[in-house]
């Protein structure tokens, strides 16, 4: 009988953990366009190949669901979301107030953040080289928040976060295209330039560039059912 309640204890911490490890897993895979929007999840396959039992894979989706990276559908099972041309416009208008107001605010970089963001910006380039999209897509990811995390506004950083993630398997298939990759590096070249000059109205103006490439891209593709990946 003693024993009992550790044991218990020590079981449901690791459930817990196996829950976390498998969300942490799954979102990597929509953020990388591994999973794209409209693909179903099995869940054997998924659970043999995280090396986990099928309860941790069903809580993670319904965490997942929760948060609007997973759709349920009575007799089909756990998709990844698909979001409609109208979800996606609020998107990319409260990533624009949210993302704006950070920048309007940032500090001038230090030499050594700086270092830090070109140094993120290279392994994008080096990624977008050997097309190796989903490594772009995770650089990609840190440069931006590199510059966003120039703020300490925590709260507000954390949700334009959970804003990218929901976007993120439509990125992932906007950098499918090679003149979007260029346009990408281009773009990230003169935001460096915009921080070094200390010039926040000017990096403001970029962004917004730069997110309205991928908006327009991608509200072309929001139409028709699961998105193909490129042959």
């Amino acid at each position: 009988g003693e024993g009992r309640v550790p044991a218990e204890k020590t079981a449901a911490r690791g459930r817990t953990k196996a829950v976390e490890r498998v969300v942490a897993e799954l979102r990597q895979m929509i953020m990388s366009g591994e999973l794209l929007p409209g693909q179903q999840i099995r869940q054997e396959h998924m659970a043999e190949r995280l090396g986990v039992s099928r309860l941790p894979i069903r809580e993670a989706l319904r965490q997942l669901t929760a948060d609007g990276l997973m759709s349920h559908v009575h007799n089909v099972g756990y998709t990844v979301a698909r979001l409609s041309q109208a979800e996606f416009d609020q998107i990319y208008r409260m990533r624009h107030l949210l993302e704006n107001e950070i920048i309007a605010g940032l500090p001038k970089p230090s030499q050594e953040q700086l270092q830090v963001i070109a140094g993120l910006n290279a392994e994008v380039v080096a990624a977008a080289e050997r097309s190796d999209l989903v490594a772009m897509r995770l650089r990609n990811h840190d440069f931006h928040f590199a510059i966003f995390q120039l703020d300490d506004r925590k709260l507000i950083i954390d949700e334009i976060e959970r804003l990218w993630n929901w976007a993120a398997p439509y990125h992932a298939v906007y950098l499918f295209s090679p003149d979007s990759r260029r346009a990408v590096l281009d773009e990230h070249e003169a935001m460096i330039e915009a921080l070094r000059d200390g010039d926040n109205a000017r990096l403001a103006r970029l962004m917004d560039q730069h997110r309205h490439g991928s908006e327009t891209q991608l509200g072309l593709i929001l139409g028709s059912g699961p998105i193909a990946r490129p042959s």
